[in-house]
Parts: C-alpha cells; sequence; structure tokens
C-alpha cells in the first residue's frame, strides 16, 4: 500500500516539483491538499485529480490518515502546521529555510524527537551521492579536526528578491510571491531564500553549530539582502567564512562553492565544475567523480527520498530537523547581525 501524503501550501513549487515528483514514486500518493485558497485548492484539485481539499489543516490531519505531510507555505509560516503535523504522527518534508527564528527551529527539532518522526528539509545537494562522500571523509577522520570552513554560494534570483515576477516561472500556474520572497518584515531575502541550502551542505558534511556571526549584506530595491558577507565562529572553535549573491546571470544559474580546512587535510566542492577533492598533509589526493548531471541541482530527489521514508523504507535523511535548527539558528543569527551592525551570539 502507498504512503498518503498530504500537501500543505499550494502554490509554485508545490504545483511544479513536490506533487508532480509525489506522483511519479510508486511508494506514495498525494491524497490530500491544504490551503487556505480555495481557488487555488480548486486548480490544483482539478490539475492532479485530488478530492480531499481543506481549508483548515487540523481537518485534514484528524480525517486523511496520513503517514507524511509536505509543508511549502510561506517562509513565516512552517512553524505551526510542521509541529501540527509532527504530532499527528506525520514524517514531515518542510521547505527551506526550516524556520525563521532560532527558537521555532529548536521547537520542530524538539517536538521531531518527541514524537519519534523525521523532518527533511528539501535541500537537494544533501542528498546525492558526492555529499554523502564528503561527510564520509569527514566522519573517518580524513582531514582531521574542521577548523575553517568557506561557503560560497550565488543564485540567479535578481527578480525574485527585487519583488519582481520569477523569469523561470512565466506560464506557471502558480509564481512565487514578492510577499515571501521579496518582503524584509516576513522573512523575504537571499540568506532565508537561498544560503539555507549552502549552510545545510556545510552543517551536514562538516558537523558544525554556529556559535556567534558577524553580517553585512547589501540590499535589493524591494529591501531585502541581494548579498551577504559574514563571518562566524562555530561551537568547537572553528571559523567561517559565509558568502552570497543572488544576482548570478540567468544563463549561469545556482553553484556553490564549499572549502573545509582541517588539521590534517582539505575538502574541495564545487557544483559548476563538477568537483570533490579530498587533499591530505601528508601529500595523499583523492576526488570523487561526480557528473555533469548530478552537479545541477535536483528539487525531487528529497522528495523521493521522502517518499520511501514515508513507506517505511531506510533512508538516510541528510537534511534532518538538527540540520534544520542550526541553519535557522546561524540565518537568524546572520540578519540581526546585519541590522544592528554587532556580532550576534547563537540565540542571543
Amino acid at each position: 500500500m502507498s504512503a498518503r501524503i498530504g500537501v500543505v501550501g499550494i502554490g509554485w513549487w508545490a504545483t511544479v516539483n513536490h506533487i508532480p515528483t509525489i506522483r511519479d514514486c510508486p511508494e506514495a500518493e498525494v491524497v490530500a491538499i491544504c490551503d487556505l485558497d480555495a481557488e487555488r485548492l480548486r486548480l490544483a484539485g482539478e490539475k492532479f485529480g485530488i478530492d480531499a481539499q481543506y481549508q483548515n489543516l487540523d481537518d485534514m490531519l484528524a480525517r486523511e490518515n496520513l503517514d507524511g505531510v509536505m509543508v511549502s507555505t510561506p517562509h513565516t509560516a512552517h512553524t505551526a502546521p510542521t509541529i501540527a503535523a509532527l504530532q499527528a504522527g506525520c514524517h514531515v518534508l518542510v521547505e527551506k529555510p526550516m524556520a525563521t527564528t532560532a527558537a521555532d527551529g529548536r521547537a520542530i527539532a524538539t517536538a521531531a524527537a518527541q514524537t519519534g518522526k523525521e523532518v527533511l528539509v528539501p535541500t537537494g545537494s544533501n542528498f546525492t551521492s558526492f555529499t554523502a562522500q564528503a561527510a564520509d571523509w569527514v566522519q573517518q577522520g580524513r582531514i582531521g579536526e574542521v577548523r575553517h570552513a568557506i561557503c560560497q554560494m550565488g543564485s540567479a534570483l535578481e527578480d525574485l528578491f527585487a519583488g519582481e515576477p520569477m523569469l523561470e516561472t512565466e506560464g506557471e500556474m502558480f509564481r512565487p510571491p514578492a510577499s515571501t520572497w521579496a518582503d524584509p518584515q516576513k522573512a523575504g531575502g537571499y540568506g532565508w531564500g537561498q544560503m539555507s541550502h549552502s549552510l545545510a551542505w556545510l552543517i551536514h558534511v562538516a558537523d558544525l553549530r554556529f556559535d556567534s556571526v558577524y553580517c553585512m549584506d547589501g540590499k535589493s530595491k524591494s529591501g531585502v539582502d541581494y548579498y551577504d558577507a559574514a563571518c562566524a565562529r562555530t561551537t568547537n572553535g572553528a571559523t567561517v567564512a559565509l558568502s552570497g549573491s543572488s544576482t548570478t546571470p540567468k544563463h549561469k544559474g545556482m553553484h556553490m562553492d564549499i572549502r573545509i580546512f582541517g588539521t590534517e587535510g582539505m575538502i574541495m566542492f564545487d557544483n559548476e565544475r563538477a568537483r570533490l577533492t579530498l587533499s591530505q598533509l601528508d601529500g595523499a589526493e583523492e576526488a570523487f567523480e561526480i557528473s555533469p548531471q548530478e552537479a545541477e541541482y535536483d528539487g525531487t530527489l528529497p522528495v523521493r527520498v521522502f517518499a520511501k521514508l514515508c513507506a517505511c523504507e531506510n533512508v538516510v535523511n541528510a537534511s534532518n530537523a538538527e540540520c534544520g535548527a542550526r541553519v535557522t539558528e546561524a540565518l537568524d543569527a546572520m540578519y540581526r547581525s546585519a541590522a544592528t551592525g554587532q556580532l550576534a551570539k547563537i540565540g542571543g
């Protein structure tokens, strides 16, 4: 029997990625959708043949006997539906950023631990074979203790963070709203919207937790961060340089360039060049082959893992609630620092 999945938040990404991906998964099916907007429900229900449509999440959770819930509401509306679904006995895929305050991120992680259910944040690069290899190198002690990292990311989303229609979504049923991506009062901006990807990769691979962050940013015309430059310290004393830009040219697309330096060597990852290498102080070199296709971002990959998770298959959740909470803590501190011009402590 297929796992039963409900979707909360019926917008662009839910209808172009989440629901179509589950439809192609033999392990699961989307049986119910939920949104405050009745017209969105009607349109999506007609397109995907989903008759169970709800404007109240509690009703959907009570009536549909769900195994999993996918939360793709606006950034600031992730916490309540995620915790409600966990407490109803469901695994949850919650869009990144998992939450928009450190306290909410920790509340989700606590709820996951208390209920024994998984939270999966769909930062797609975390679920690749090359990421598993990088994390394995660190866990094996191949680079020793992590002492420094450089975490750079760029995206071709100048339009989105300026509050303009995203070019690539022209002709879609729904388009990403400026109220989510370009409103500084609603966790708009490049950090929340995109650096959650690169931070999740670094945190998963290097098992880091941030202690403090100092950040400067550059604003878009809508008042959210186009650019972010931050330095940080982790709880083990390592230093981290964080960089983000939303104005990569459209023909170049998203890129991540992450380097992790330890007492015994370093790891370099660059998806643009499809490169993952291990270099040790004793002169040993190792490269993990990445195909150009795997290096390209695949938004379906974490959804397919989630389908297997809900069907009780054995999977590796490479972007879980703890990772999501650490990402949220780092971004929360980054934004507080940029606003005040002061160093921000995690949870401070």
